[in-house]
């Protein structure tokens, strides 16, 4: 059996022990929900009262040009970039993932009415975050495509010559299940199908190549494992190969190739840059540059190679001390044991009270999140996510333990923790 002096020499011996220095966590708090909202850069109260105090407060709208604002967008898109296997000049960051999405899935329908107008179909997968599925529901309204939803598993069948794009979520945000990107995205290409990726769950926990999959479009998610802070930007990356051949459907001023000259007719910038669309939020672009800078400090350590690596280490460890030290209290494993199908998150399964058994565990100092079950007979979820830039091997053992505790104490059936808040 695996002890807590075990999971402590571990740590002492971790590389990247170090980089936990980097955040603000708060004491006595395991903190296993990074894959809603990353932890606080210590960076970035100081950033954000720079940039309000100074740049705003005292050079006001010359900052634009003396401390870089205009160029943000492109400036945090270039270090996403070096996340997920993306050149420089290739990714901004902007608007929302849903709002990106719009753009990416519209552009690429424009591309496939062009190229193979006889593709009417628009593929994903059923247990997609609801978000993507309800841009493609209301895109292939506009467009006259149907949208189809499949089983994971079916994915590979529904690649017909019907298809004119397939749009998945790289890590499922229930599960944990992760795909091979490149194997499905050259399943879709080797059928005409243009790929859409969404990296809300993959960015920053899992190593990503875009060049090398040759992937058609992407979008991400900048508050989850890039620690940006709520709300913050996100991403979007489009092929070079595409980038030029259409407008995005949010034309806004931002995307303009000289957006100062204030012309009447709209003429897109080249490359990605066209994917802006209106005036970008500096203060949260500065709080999405201090989460990016945690993630690249890894590299002198092995980059995200080495994170991927504690990442597995502490998901086996997660599932190993929950099968050996909560047995019999009806916990189930919805997260692919083997290392390529997984994420970077344990989901378990349980009959009744797994939003209650939350709650206890966050009453007691382990923060993880609840996901319903999602209407086919799965079962509820206990949803832990494991950022290895500060979660260690003996949070891992802590956490196991107070869960261990709140089933045989049963206080999860306690009146407080089964009353749901808005937001679980």
């Amino acid at each position: 059996m695996t002890t807590l002096a075990d999971c402590l020499h571990r740590d002492a011996i971790d590389p990247l022990r170090g980089l936990r220095n980097k955040f603000d966590l708060p004491e006595n708090l395991i903190y296993l929900d990074g894959n809603s909202l990353g932890v606080m850069p210590r960076s970035a109260p100081g950033r954000i009262a720079q940039v309000v105090t100074q740049e705003w407060g005292s050079d006001l709208i010359q900052s634009w040009n003396k401390h870089g604002w205009f160029q943000m967008p492109g400036k945090v898109g270039d270090k996403i970039a070096r996340l997920i296997g993306a050149g420089p000049g290739e990714v901004v960051a902007t608007d929302s993932t849903s709002v990106n999405l719009f753009k990416v899935l519209n552009a690429a329908m424009n591309i496939a009415a062009t190229d193979a107008p006889q593709r009417k179909r628009i593929v994903s997968e059923r247990s997609n975050f609801p978000t993507d599925l309800y841009i493609a529901e209301a895109l292939c309204k506009q467009h006259g495509l149907e949208l189809v939803l499949v089983e994971p598993e079916a994915i590979a069948a529904s690649l017909t010559a019907e298809v004119a794009i397939l749009m998945l979520t790289h890590v499922n945000y229930r599960t944990g299940a992760m795909h091979d990107m490149a194997a499905v995205t050259a399943a879709a290409h080797a059928e005409g199908i243009l790929t859409v990726w969404d990296l809300a769950h993959s960015a920053g926990a899992v190593p990503v190549n875009l060049t090398a999959t040759k992937a058609d479009f992407a979008v991400g998610c900048g508050y989850k494992y890039l620690n940006g802070g709520p709300g913050a930007p996100a991403f979007v990356w489009v092929n070079p190969h595409h980038a030029d051949r259409f407008w995005q459907p949010l034309a806004g001023w931002w995307g303009h190739v000289a957006p100062f000259a204030f012309t009447p007719d709209y003429q897109p910038a080249p490359g990605i840059a066209r994917y802006q669309c209106g005036t970008q939020p500096v203060i949260s672009l500065a709080a999405l540059e201090c989460g990016v800078d945690t993630v690249l400090d890894a590299a002198p350590l092995g980059g995200m190679e080495a994170l991927r690596a504690k990442s597995l280490a502490l998901t086996d460890l997660f599932i190993q001390l929950v099968e050996e030290r909560c047995e019999g209290h009806d916990l189930g494993l919805a997260t692919p044991r083997v290392h390529t199908l997984r994420g970077s998150q344990v989901s378990l399964t349980r009959n009744q009270g797994a939003y209650a058994i939350v709650q206890a565990l966050i009453a007691r100092g382990v923060i993880g999140d609840y996901r319903a079950g999602d209407g086919e007979c799965h079962k509820d979820i206990l949803r832990f996510g494991f950022t290895p830039l500060y979660i260690g091997f003996a949070d891992v053992w802590n956490a196991v333990e107070q869960l261990k505790q709140v089933l045989e104490s049963g206080e999860w059936r306690r009146p407080e923790f089964n009353q749901k808040h808005a937001v679980t």
